[in-house]
């Protein structure tokens, strides 16, 4: 039997070693035809992250988890994009360095973070992207550090969007809330409230100048003002108050909007209407302690953004 099987496996063995060589020969012939060859596309598995700021108020939470209910199923259906989350840079849970990791434990190859802030600030020139591991910013690092914000760097591919004031979304925003309480336009005047930021003032600056001009030019209204209640007014009613104050000089009525993403207590109720009610003029404001949120063009403008780039994405290698 040993000698039977010695007699059929020394052949075989034969045969392969020569088919494996014939193998080598001809591949070897064709090197040209492997530098040609179009590479395999790498495997995407992309999510969208709805980044903002964060708050200690829950209406402000919900009214940014409102905004992923809304876009959630039309980003999806696309088929471009995975999964869409939401995270808050500070005060509270889901963070997006805990986002982020969510991501690499579930094997996403890239994360599109749409920061949704009103416009340039340190928060989105530095923070979210330190946070994000796109940059080492060492101010960044050390506020992060003292204020208990974790950073993250993950293995997926992280990609930045446009601000909310990119498109023309915003323009339209404030118009939309003007006019519902607009009744005579030629009395009236315009105070925008809004977050401000020190190191960015003049692109803030400029932002307001941008809806002052927008009020004037479709609406008629030709008297605005300005007041920031962030941390660059040390949280104080005084600059609100004053911005009132400038437009009520030379009209009879003052319509207060409020610039901020979503209603947070502290700012739309103690700092703007303490603003108001202390005025002395109150019968002569208007003012709704409402927010950008909710608005169906931002809405619009997130899912747009994110397929637009959940499509980029795609077409990489």
């Amino acid at each position: 039997m040993n000698k039977l099987l010695t007699r059929f496996a020394l052949p075989l063995f034969a045969v392969l070693v020569i088919a494996g060589a014939a193998w080598a020969v001809v591949e070897a012939a064709r090197p040209q035809e492997r530098e040609n060859a179009v590479p395999t596309p790498r495997a995407r598995k992309v999510g969208v992250l709805l980044a903002s700021h964060g708050s200690r108020s829950a209406r402000w939470r919900e009214m940014l988890l409102n905004v992923e209910h809304a876009v959630r199923d039309r980003v999806l259906a696309d088929g471009s994009i995975a999964a869409v989350r939401t995270a808050y840079m500070e005060y509270t849970e889901p963070s997006i360095a805990t986002r982020l990791e969510e991501f690499d434990n579930e094997g996403f190859s890239d994360v599109i973070v749409v920061p949704l802030l009103l416009t340039v600030s340190s928060h989105s020139f530095d923070d979210i992207p330190t946070i994000c591991g796109l940059k080492s910013d060492a101010a960044s690092l050390a506020m992060m550090q003292s204020e208990g914000i974790r950073t993250y760097k993950p293995r997926a591919r992280v990609h930045l969007t446009a601000l909310l004031d990119f498109p023309a979304m915003l323009e339209n925003n404030v118009l939309r809330r003007v006019g519902k309480l607009s009744k005579t336009p030629a009395s009236e005047g315009v105070v925008l409230v809004a977050y401000g930021d020190t190191e960015y003032d003049a692109e803030w600056v400029a932002l307001m100048e941008r809806l002052k001009k927008g009020l004037a030019t479709n609406m008629g209204i030709n008297c605005a003002a300005h007041a920031w209640c962030g941390h660059i007014a040390h949280y104080s009613k005084e600059p609100t108050k004053s911005a009132i104050a400038e437009v009520l000089k030379s009209r009879q009525q003052a319509l207060v909007i409020p610039l901020l993403v979503a209603v947070d207590e502290n700012f739309q109720h103690k700092i703007i209407g303490g603003a108001v009610q202390e005025s002395g003029n109150a019968d002569r404001i208007t003012y709704l302690p409402d927010a950008i949120l909710p608005d169906a063009k931002l809405d619009e403008w997130v899912v747009e953004v994110a397929l637009s780039t959940g499509r980029s994405i795609r077409k990489q290698p």
